[in-house]
């Protein structure tokens, strides 16, 4: 059965059965792949985009069940125009081996919509389900006051 899905702000149409999990729409069917896939039970949140601005776990989410826009990591900003997260992760170089960093980032940017001046501990906990194996955590907590600084002045 097709279905259209709005992605990244364009409309497209994948005829695939309804419990395939968005991750494999996203990566397989329409080619985005920035978003990773990690664990496959969102335990570690490399798969995270939004969906209507929520951070959600697209592994977890069957396409049947996708309620809204998607947003990926090559919808938040574009190379010519990064959006201010993605700056401040480059400025304080956070990404190591960079396999998590997509969902990191999407993450990130759900808290600062939802909360523009988080403390750490309000950092610690928004990002708590999305693990980095190579232990960046200090690096995303200064990028996301970083951006929220940013954000603020703008």
């Amino acid at each position: 059965m097709a279905t259209t899905l709005k992605i990244n702000g364009k409309q497209h149409q994948v005829d695939l059965p309804d419990d395939v999990p968005l991750l494999w729409v996203l990566r397989d069917e329409v080619g985005l792949t920035g978003t990773k896939f990690g664990c496959g039970v969102a335990a570690c949140g490399a798969c995270t985009v939004h969906i209507d601005g929520e951070a959600v776990r697209s592994c977890q989410v069957a396409l049947s069940d996708v309620w809204g826009d998607v947003t990926t990591i090559e919808g938040l900003g574009s190379p010519d125009a990064l959006a201010t997260i993605q700056q401040a992760w480059i400025e304080h170089q956070v990404a190591q081996c960079g396999y998590c960093q997509s969902g990191q980032i999407m993450q990130a940017a759900t808290l600062l919509a939802e909360n523009p001046d988080p403390s750490d501990a309000d950092i610690d906990e928004a990002m708590q389900g999305n693990l980095c194996r190579c232990g960046t955590y200090p690096l995303i907590r200064a990028a996301i006051h970083d951006a929220a600084s940013k954000l603020k002045e703008a």
